[in-house]
């Protein structure tokens, strides 16, 4: 049972990116905090490359190796709801690379493995929605450009049919039933607007990018919710 712990901590650290406490990691595991410092001293011991800080908690040290991740039934179930989802909603460039990545984990657990991960009987099913069209010309645009935070131009059209030109730092975007909703940060009213990708008609790159803001993050819009 420790050993199964270990590697789950190891696998939690993983995927952490900052310092998770012992409180946090305790909970996670419902163990108490002191087995959660043995189980870390016993990972230093046996050189794992955990690195403890007083008052911050654990986190793995950069630049190691690890194993790579093994997943669990339910972890692997996990794996092939989402990308069948989104393989489901005809997400575009997002289905492809859906695609790809679904015979990128096959690969890794080998041919058993695989064989198993690409049979499972998991499925997913979305009814087409208005406005797909919209979705898949913009949606490869709007990912660029939230990840190199480059500032855009919408041309918008809003649920009362107003037409307005917006400039804007687009911050992340999420898929609801109905809609694909683009987060951004609106330079006309200094405040975080959402838009309908199918609502979009246009959509012009400035040559211009954005830095992050406190305040004007995603993280920040999120946390006003």
């Amino acid at each position: 049972m420790k050993i199964l712990r270990l590697f789950a901590l190891l696998d939690q650290l993983r995927s952490a990116r900052y310092p998770v406490s012992a409180e946090a990691l305790a909970q996670r595991f419902g163990v108490s905090p002191r087995t959660i410092y043995r189980d870390m001293a016993s990972l230093q011991a046996m050189g794992a490359p955990v690195r403890g800080e007083s008052g911050l908690g654990y986190q793995l040290e950069k630049g190691y190796f690890l194993p790579p991740l093994q997943f669990d039934p339910d972890e692997m179930e996990a794996i092939m709801l989402g990308l069948r989802l989104v393989i489901a909603r005809d997400c575009g460039d997002l289905r492809d690379a859906a695609q790809r990545v679904s015979g990128k984990v096959a690969s890794a657990l080998g041919e058993e493995g695989g064989e198993r991960f690409q049979t499972l009987p998991i499925l997913a099913v979305s009814r087409p929605q208005l406005g797909e069209e919209q979705v898949t010309r913009w949606g490869s645009i709007l990912r660029k450009s939230i990840r190199e935070r480059r500032v855009l131009e919408l041309a918008y059209c809003d649920l009362g049919d107003r037409t307005s030109c917006r400039r804007v730092h687009p911050l992340g975007l999420t898929l609801f039933d109905e809609a694909w909703l683009l987060t951004a940060w609106c330079e006309l009213r200094q405040d975080f607007r959402n838009f309908r990708l199918d609502r979009i008609s246009g959509i012009k790159e400035m040559d211009d990018h954005f830095r992050p803001q406190n305040g004007q993050r995603f993280k920040d819009y999120l946390a006003k919710l």
